[in-house]
């Protein structure tokens, strides 16, 4: 709202310095200032009422050091995150842009499922809260929404660069021959749809998802959307699960979050600038620079709630939080073109579910063949098996986010090294 505000009066009073407001690095700036002011502000405020409230974590006995004094600590604060993140989008963003009403739809959708999923629990005593099969229905409705707008939307494009070859005259400086050669002079296309990738450590690391139809003859790029849609379901729905199950130890899911969403920012923001693209051989994305400002909003929402979410945690983030995370992360890491990173930029989301589903098959199996379950980790997911194994969780957290930086360095590095 700013933004236009002050595009206003610059337009019709030229008033000084409002023409900052047209540079989006100047308004992501001020997007991570007002959000770490309304976590670490508003916070405050929230789990005092989350207290009063007596809306309070209930743990299970499961054998783990300090898991007693846990009971009792609000729950979800995953509102601070999506008022820390949604108040600085609608201050300083362009809101017409159809990557941040995107994001926009993408938090309010997961952070209502997550919400309703807590009261549950908490209001209803109900330690299953949602049902599974609901949260999913959820999850596919927000990918069929996501995955539908960046199809059919026409504002969702690309500009490849095209090598175009121009024949000039070299004299030599051996014989003063005169010698032609082909140089190659990039010019970018005009915008067009596509659902073109980047794969990731290749050389010519774009790929299509309309190839894999391209048996169904001349016309097959009208049916991309059999292919697009349903990979778009699929990455939502298993990084908002992976994101939930990460979220079992304070600071955890927050940290490694904030640490994968910043690199994603840095591609947002290359890959919605022209030069920057041009220069590191990327794909531009017209518009796609804006969504910079929801990602600098979101990655102070996750800094300013750590705050409070460090041990000893003062408020947990539930899944109205943890979910929410997980389908932002998708979303964005799918209109930048890089969801084939979130295996290694989420590697610990990837670490913990992975855990879990190896934790669940071996021991169904070990049932069926010995006619006892075995497992493989001492307590899936994986942080809970350190903790099984003594170390305290602090240390687990703080040796989880240093694994997350180090994969956020290597997924920056794939913008050159192919």
């Amino acid at each position: 709202m700013l933004y236009y505000l002050f595009e206003y009066l610059e337009q019709n009073y030229q008033l000084t310095g409002a023409s900052v407001f047209q540079f989006i690095t100047f308004r992501s700036a001020m997007a991570v200032i007002f959000s770490l002011l309304v976590s670490m502000v508003f916070g405050k405020k929230i789990i005092a009422f989350l207290n009063k409230k007596q809306i309070g974590e209930t743990v299970r006995d499961l054998g783990l050091e300090g898991q007693a004094q846990k009971a009792g600590t609000p729950t979800m604060g995953g509102i601070i995150i999506i008022l820390a993140t949604l108040i600085p989008v609608l201050l300083f963003a362009k809101l017409d842009n159809v990557y941040v009403i995107l994001l926009i739809v993408t938090t309010l959708w997961m952070g209502t499922i997550g919400f309703i999923d807590d009261y549950i629990k908490k209001f209803k005593n109900d330690k299953a809260g949602l049902k599974g099969k609901f949260k999913v229905l959820g999850q596919v409705g927000l990918g069929l929404i996501v995955g539908s707008v960046l199809y059919f939307h026409p504002d969702v494009t690309i500009r490849e660069q095209v090598p175009q070859e121009i024949s000039t005259g070299v004299v030599t400086s051996e014989n003063n021959m005169i010698l032609f050669q082909n140089p190659v002079v990039k010019e970018f296309k005009k915008e067009e749809k596509s659902t073109k990738t980047t794969i990731p450590f290749l050389k010519n690391n774009e790929f299509d998802y309309a190839d894999i139809l391209s048996f169904l003859g001349d016309d097959y790029k009208k049916w991309a959307w059999l292919i697009f849609i349903p990979i778009v379901i699929f990455i939502i729905t298993a990084v908002s699960n992976g994101a939930n199950l990460t979220d079992g130890i304070d600071g955890l899911a927050a940290g490694t979050s904030a640490i994968a969403v910043i690199a994603l920012g840095l591609f947002t923001w290359i890959s919605g600038n022209i030069i920057f693209s041009d220069y590191l051989n990327i794909m531009y994305i017209p518009r796609m620079g804006e969504m910079t400002i929801f990602i600098a909003a979101f990655a102070g929402a996750l800094v300013g709630f750590l705050w409070y979410n460090t041990f000893p945690a003062q408020v947990f983030m539930g899944d109205t939080g943890s979910l929410t995370i997980g389908g932002i992360i998708a979303v964005i890491a799918i209109a930048v073109r890089k969801e084939m990173l979130i295996p290694i930029l989420c590697g610990v989301f990837f670490a913990e579910t992975l855990s879990v589903m190896l934790q669940v098959t071996y021991f169904k199996y070990t049932r069926k063949k010995y006619g006892e379950g075995r497992r493989i980790f001492l307590m899936s997911p994986l942080h809970h098996h350190y903790q099984k194994k003594g170390m305290h969780e602090s240390k687990i957290v703080n040796r989880f986010w240093i694994i997350a930086v180090m994969l956020a360095v290597v997924t920056v590095l794939t913008l050159k090294l192919r």
